[in-house]
């Protein structure tokens, strides 16, 4: 087994494609709905204020752990506090919410709305081939952390 999870496809890229091609749809059709220009911008400044907060935590502990900052990197050890104690997926969680962030700020309907396809593919192109590394790696230990913790919150 090689010491890092076999992605089909790298995370950034499957939150990304999604976002793009809603970007370039907006661009070339128009979005079916107009979001509200104030409102949205307020709430992507949130996310992504929430998104630099919880995602350096998480990095953060993972260095203070030195466990891989990147995915695909070998993970060397379970987190299970901060953001890894109520979310297995803390810089994924934050990923979504800055992507919907990106969508807002644009704006553009149509990266919204796809936001879905970017976290199925998120889910089958990173998140179930790492649980099946970390499961490999860790054993009982990772199993008994999918039991406390939820995948996303």
């Amino acid at each position: 087994m090689a010491d890092a999870p076999a992605y089909r496809i790298w995370p950034p890229v499957a939150l990304g494609v999604p976002l793009v091609a809603g970007w370039i749809l907006t661009a070339v059709v128009g979005d079916p709905i107009t979001l509200p220009v104030g409102p949205s911008r307020v709430i992507a400044l949130v996310l992504i204020a929430g998104f630099a907060l919880w995602n350096g935590w998480a990095l953060w502990l993972m260095a203070r752990h030195r466990t891989a900052l990147l995915p695909g990197g070998a993970t060397s050890t379970i987190l299970d506090r901060g953001p890894f104690r109520v979310s297995r997926n803390p810089l994924y969680l934050g990923l979504i919410a800055l992507d919907i962030a990106l969508a807002l700020l644009w704006p553009s309907f149509w990266a919204l709305v796809l936001t879905p396809l970017g976290v199925a593919a998120l889910w089958w192109g990173a998140i179930t081939p790492e649980e099946r590394y970390l499961g490999e790696k860790f054993g009982t230990e990772y199993d008994d952390y999918r039991a406390r913790v939820r995948r996303w919150l």
